[in-house]
């Protein structure tokens, strides 16, 4: 027979379980918490509501604000990068390989 008591802690439990983010967070080994528990499910809570916020106007996610903004600054980085980066490791796979064969 089960208490009064016990019933709402087993509603959390099971509401718990069935949010993956807060199975994780509970099995995740932390050394030391930066944050009281009532901080951390606040912030959680902020950012689950902003990660569903759309921008009524567009009915765009801030996902997609932020792909639309990081995409120049990603094309001009690898613009600017990408080919020393693949000529440089070109350069060392050739020396391995021609390496290997004397």
């Amino acid at each position: 027979m089960m208490s009064a008591s016990a019933k709402p802690a087993e509603s959390t439990m099971d509401s718990r379980a069935a949010d993956p983010v807060a199975r994780r967070a509970a099995a995740a080994p932390r050394p030391k918490d930066l944050l009281a528990p009532e901080a951390e499910a606040a912030v959680v809570a902020a950012f689950d509501q902003l990660g569903s916020f759309v921008v009524p106007a567009q009915q765009r996610t801030v996902e997609d604000l932020m792909k639309e903004m990081l995409r120049p600054m990603l094309k001009s980085w690898l613009d600017e990068n990408l080919p020393r980066l693949v000529e440089g490791l070109v350069r060392q796979e050739i020396e391995r390989v021609t390496r290997a064969r004397r």
